[in-house]
């Protein structure tokens, strides 16, 4: 029986995703969101006609001759307008970002202009128009400024403060429950025992799933019995993908797909023609999604990376550009590949002629995590490449989005 492709993996893994619906939060709360609905400004920004200079707002037409002299009858402050109106022959002191008096129609700098006393002599300088910031020149009430969809970073939270919002509506991350199995695990910072490893994988999955716009809870790590990971399976409330990392192969001690599908998991696959990875699972529980990942650490954080992530990106409506290979050129010569498609743990920079070169870190080896955190992309290898010489073009996909 043939192995499922990676890309039909993705597809069945991807199919029927719908986003997560809107729910609000304070705009102090919104960096890093996906807006759910799209934003209209509420009000005219600036609001009012704005000094854009440190001055006096005057006629031009008292100011067609220089020098002139006018009598200064105020002064307007940011945030203190001036309440009368400017008539022939008058002037009134103006600061950055107070409303320009009615009447008035020009600014003079205050480098152009000498104070004395009640009165201010323009001596020189031409008039400009950017002077006065005119009343809903960066936007109106009504302008469709931000579409749904839109990750809400520190300019777009800005702008919707800007435009009146002091809450809005954004996608619900999706919650994201995290179960380790497995006897020989210990929790980081224990001692290990005869036999016993570090769990590690749980806290790098979490971190791609976080990065992704996603909820985490974790549930701990499950012995390898039906009754504790029953347990731990029960614990998983609310959730919208479950992953679980090791335990999804057919060993005897793997029963992480049986204990599933005795509570009424779907299963949709259980191993695809990739490397590292093979032994990956994925099924439907009632309205959650079931990741099964390997437990090797290589192999759980690039099957992270390859299905978790775009899987998390279309729950919050978004493209599904992160799990788009880019171009880059061999530094190295590589041997063909087998039958299942691999993703080569590599290193990226740029090159002279604008092109990314590309190295393969020093083991592939799906167990070793020292190099995998020396490398930033992925080399990927289709199923039955041939040999590929040094400047050949090759598909990778960065480790980070």
């Amino acid at each position: 029986m043939a192995l499922l492709s990676v890309e039909e993996a993705l597809r069945r893994v991807l199919d029927g995703v719908e986003a997560i619906g809107p729910e609000p939060v304070a705009i102090e709360q919104a960096r890093g969101r996906i807006l759910g609905e799209p934003l209209q400004a509420l009000l005219n920004q600036p609001p009012f006609n704005a000094s854009a200079m440190d001055g006096y707002a005057v006629r031009a037409a008292d100011i067609a001759t220089l020098p002139a002299t006018l009598a200064v009858i105020g002064e307007a402050p940011a945030g203190h307008p001036f309440s009368g109106s400017i008539c022939s022959g008058e002037a009134v002191r103006i600061f950055t970002g107070a409303p320009v008096p009615e009447g008035a129609d020009a600014i003079v700098i205050q480098e152009n202009a000498t104070r004395d006393g009640s009165r201010v002599v323009v001596q020189r300088g031409a008039l400009e128009a950017e002077h006065i910031r005119g009343m809903g020149t960066d936007f109106r009430a009504g302008d469709a400024l931000l579409a749904a969809g839109r990750r809400l970073g520190p300019r777009e939270v800005s702008l919707a403060a800007a435009m009146g919002y002091g809450e809005v509506a954004v996608r619900r991350r999706p919650r994201v429950a995290i179960l380790a199995t497995g006897d020989e695990l210990v929790a980081p910072g224990s001692r290990p025992g005869p036999g016993q490893i570090i769990a590690s994988n749980h806290l790098g999955v979490a971190a791609l799933a976080e990065a992704a716009g996603a909820e985490v809870e974790q549930l701990g790590i499950a012995r390898d019995t039906r009754q504790d990971l029953g347990a731990h399976f029960a614990e998983a409330q609310d959730t919208d993908i479950l992953v679980t990392i090791g335990g999804a192969s057919v060993g005897e001690h793997d029963l992480v797909a049986p204990v599933l599908e005795g509570r009424g998991m779907a299963l949709a696959f259980w191993k695809i023609a990739m490397r590292p990875g093979k032994p990956l699972m994925f099924g439907r529980l009632g309205a959650s999604r079931v990741l099964g990942l390997p437990g090797n650490p290589v192999s759980a954080l690039v099957c992270a990376r390859l299905f978790l992530v775009p899987l998390i990106h279309a729950m919050l409506g978004l493209p599904a550009d992160g799990a788009r290979p880019i171009q880059g050129r061999l530094a190295v010569p590589l041997e063909a590949n087998g039958p299942r498609q691999h993703y080569m743990r590599a290193v990226c920079k740029p090159w002279a002629d604008g092109s990314v070169l590309v190295t393969p870190v020093r083991s592939q080896d799906s167990s070793l995590l020292a190099p995998l955190a020396e490398a930033d992309c992925l080399l990927i290898r289709p199923p039955n490449a041939p040999a590929a010489a040094p400047g050949a073009c090759v598909p990778i996909l960065p480790l980070d989005f």
